[in-house]
């Protein structure tokens, strides 16, 4: 019974799109150039495959704070907020993608919201791929080898963000200096978005404490 499970779901067309989809991140890996324009002109992607790669950062992220030796990583744990903590990934995220997509489009930009997310997610698969292992060998590590953790470490961040920057410039269509030119324009709407949201939180904040102390104040009156 087992065995005809395992073979129904081998011969399920939407499971082998999605397994092949989600071996396609090792191909944009080591071909960045071909794999990125694949990815959405070919469609060889999937936002199956995309959710799975973020899913697996988000937990490297969360477990590299449990698994990763403490000679490596302090963690104060009556300090710490899970929520908060996912959310600190995830929101740089959904700032990039809207970021970048809302200014592409005004600029003959070619990918779609879902193309800029789906590549996003793509281009972060190296980091679980490096951090799984690497927290693992890290509590064999000793501090004389701290310099070994830090630059494979280090190679899982910048890996990553070459890889988003070279997707940008495969599904937008665009050259490598105007690429260039979009990827520092992203990161500064990034700052402008969270200005926006800390001025509107800030302003119904503001609202909410007046109409609270509206409602006292006549709450006393009468």
């Amino acid at each position: 019974m087992i065995a005809a499970g395992k073979t129904a779901i081998k011969n399920n067309p939407g499971w082998t799109k999605y397994w092949d989809s989600l071996k396609f991140a090792l191909y944009c890996m080591t071909h960045p150039i071909d794999g990125f324009w694949d990815l959405t002109h070919e469609r060889r992607g999937t936002l199956a495959a995309a959710n799975t790669i973020l899913i697996l950062t988000v937990l490297a992220r969360v477990l590299k704070l449990r698994f990763t030796s403490f000679i490596f990583i302090t963690v104060y744990w009556e300090d710490l907020n899970i929520f908060l903590y996912i959310a600190s990934i995830l929101f740089p995220l959904a700032l990039w993608v809207i970021g970048n997509w809302g200014l592409t489009t005004l600029f003959d930009g070619k990918g779609r919201l879902d193309q800029v997310y789906m590549a996003t997610c793509y281009g972060l698969a190296p980091y679980p791929l490096i951090q799984f292992p690497l927290m693992i060998l890290s509590n064999g590590f000793t501090v004389d080898e701290a310099e070994f953790y830090a630059v494979f470490s280090a190679i899982s961040l910048i890996y990553a963000a070459v890889l988003i920057v070279a997707a940008m410039g495969q599904i937008h269509e665009y050259s490598a200096g105007k690429n260039l030119l979009f990827t520092v324009a992203t990161l500064f709407a990034m700052l402008v978005m969270v200005f926006i949201l800390m001025l509107f939180f800030s302003m119904i904040s503001q609202g909410v404490a007046y109409f609270i102390s509206l409602g006292r104040e006549l709450l006393f009156r009468m």
